[in-house]
């Protein structure tokens, strides 16, 4: 899908690895001026291929890296199509330097050619496959929590029906989830009119509907910015169904700092609920090369500085 295309990019560059000897990256901004990591007030986790200027294409060496910069989680949202070996080795050095794993993307979770709007049997059996093959994924690399997009509006089908099929659906994915604790996270999505599920009221309402700890809400707050704004209230009134969080500054869909949103004020409230859950930095860079990366790290401390 479109939403994921630059952090396709992203990864697909950090896709050839090496997985032999020793791991070098070039350089850390801490480790390099023999400062200890960052403490962050809240769980930030970037992306694979953010940092790739400073550590290399290796993921093991991105995850080192993001270590010694302070940041105590990833995500990987094409952690399924990555070899079974490498998802191993990532869940390996994760538990070495105390990091947690955040999301990775259900393989055909519902998608816009599958959507589970429609309410039909194949679709459903596409996505429960996805959901069976996403347990074995979430042993190897000790992940909690999966997104799952429902996929496209049904325009043939009032919107009510569309929700109670998307229920009906997650509901059967939650039946899978719920006896390993994992939990799929619904995404509410800005890209296109044609998605079925837009805002946080709708998520809420389904979350709802299917009543199950293996089934809430991935408030992206870039994508909510676009469609509903009103972000603090919104999140307030939907937090009970909140697991999981992602960021992105607009416009532009870059680190905290570059764009409207009031970060800082947003972060503050978030801290303020005491959630200990993981924050992912689902963005792009707003400059390239080190300097941008070092931009963006910079852009979190500042940020994260609310106390």
């Amino acid at each position: 899908m479109k939403r994921r295309s630059f952090i396709q990019k992203t990864a697909l560059s950090s896709g050839a690895v090496t997985l032999g000897g020793a791991h070098s990256y070039a350089f850390s901004a801490n480790k390099g001026n023999g400062l200890a990591a960052h403490k962050f007030n809240l769980k930030y986790a970037p992306h694979l291929g953010m940092f790739r200027n400073h550590a290399g294409n290796d993921p093991i060496d991105q995850i080192n890296f993001m270590a010694d910069e302070g940041f105590t989680a990833i995500e990987d949202n094409g952690m399924m199509g990555r070899d079974l070996s490498l998802q191993t080795k990532m869940g390996e050095a994760l538990a070495k330097r105390n990091m947690d794993m955040g999301v990775f993307v259900v393989d055909k979770g519902g998608n816009m050619a599958n959507t589970l709007a429609a309410g039909k049997k194949e679709n459903v059996d596409i996505f429960l496959e996805g959901c069976r093959k996403a347990v074995e994924v979430a042993k190897r690399v000790n992940a909690k929590w999966m997104t799952v997009v429902p996929g496209a509006y049904e325009r043939r089908l009032p919107i009510g029906i569309q929700n109670a099929n998307v229920i009906e659906a997650l509901r059967r994915g939650a039946e899978i989830f719920e006896p390993h604790g994992l939990v799929m996270v619904l995404e509410p999505l800005s890209d296109s009119p044609d998605l079925h599920l837009q805002t946080s009221e709708q998520s809420y309402l389904i979350c709802k509907g299917v009543n199950s700890p293996s089934c809430k809400i991935l408030y992206d707050i870039y994508h909510m910015q676009k469609t509903e704004g009103h972000l603090i209230h919104n999140m307030e009134l939907t937090w009970d169904e909140i697991a999981y969080i992602q960021i992105g500054d607009n416009p532009g869909r870059k680190e905290p700092t570059t764009g409207e949103i009031n970060y800082k004020n947003v972060f503050k409230y978030i801290h303020s609920k005491k959630f200990d859950g993981i924050l992912g930095m689902e963005h792009g860079n707003s400059r390239p090369n080190k300097e941008g990366e070092l931009a963006v790290i910079n852009a979190y401390k500042e940020v994260d500085n609310f106390l």
